[in-house]
């Protein structure tokens, strides 16, 4: 059984969170948030927090029909950062023009099984 967490419409580039999702994809859960926390980035925090959550998902035995898998055993499979929607601002400029602004956000997704699964 896959555990997942996500965080929409995130207030950050996918860009700048995708470098740090690729350090953590495929370890254990329990060292990945070990590799975050000392990360020195803003999407660290975001995306130590989404894993977390998954974390917490895969602990929680209401959920998951009565069983609860140790953060030991949790492995990260899928760690995906998808671009969200633009916010769309402009910039006033030279001689009354104006430049367009992207504000962009992102989707973050963490996936985590457990070893016996895998």
């Amino acid at each position: 059984m896959a555990f997942r967490a996500t965080h929409k419409f995130a207030r950050i580039s996918a860009r700048k969170v995708r470098p740090l999702a690729d350090l953590v994809r495929g370890k254990f859960a329990d060292e990945a948030l070990n590799i975050l926390k000392y990360q020195p980035h803003r999407g660290a925090r975001m995306l130590e927090k989404v894993l977390q959550s998954a974390v917490g998902n895969a602990q929680d035995p209401e959920q998951n029909k009565g069983r609860s898998a140790p953060v030991e055993e949790l492995v990260i499979t899928d760690a995906r950062i998808d671009g969200g929607p633009m916010f769309k601002r402009i910039r006033p400029r030279a001689r009354g023009m104006a430049y367009g602004i992207l504000r962009r956000t992102a989707h973050i997704t963490v996936v985590l099984k457990s070893l016996e699964e895998m």
